[in-house]
């Protein structure tokens, strides 16, 4: 599926412009964690959807041993850019992996809320995906929050 890669280069590059804009704001201010959102910051939910891509497409999908990623490690937006070029190869190798096989199930059954389910490596690229776009929204309201006017975080145009 060809079209998923395609896809994916388009969050890539929705996701390089919620990055340049991250390097406009003041280093303290990627950081700071707002009680309105939980206590969260823009760098905490980067670290959170990188952690879901490593922990749905890397520990679970391709049963490879990731650590949880600590948001205290990750100290600016060029050390979060390093973090998303290894969650760029993981998706890579995980398009690889599962190639011609995107509807039969990925890594065995998951414990969920209507009781045991099977994922398949469309269901986790899809979830992973989303997932970052839901969270990329409350980052651009984190900033606004702190006084910024955002650029458009839309998914970018195909051209």
């Amino acid at each position: 599926m060809d079209i998923l890669i395609q896809q994916y280069d388009w969050i890539r590059r929705t996701r390089e412009v919620l990055f340049c804009y991250c390097e406009t704001l003041s280093p303290d201010d990627y950081v700071k964690e707002l009680e309105s959102f939980g206590g969260g910051s823009i760098r905490n939910l980067h670290v959170h959807i990188a952690d879901c891509y490593r922990f749905w497409l890397g520990n679970f999908a391709l049963k490879k041993p990731l650590a949880r990623i600590e948001p205290e490690t990750v100290k600016d937006v060029q050390e979060m850019r390093r973090l998303f070029s290894q969650t760029d190869s993981l998706v890579e190798e995980f398009f690889h992996q599962f190639r011609n096989r995107w509807d039969h199930p990925a890594s065995g059954t998951v414990s969920w809320k209507e009781g045991n389910v099977d994922l398949t490596p469309l269901w986790l690229y899809t979830h992973t995906i989303t997932h970052e776009q839901h969270h990329k929204g409350q980052m651009v309201s984190i900033s606004r929050h702190l006084g910024y006017t955002p650029p458009d975080t839309d998914l970018v145009l195909p051209f």
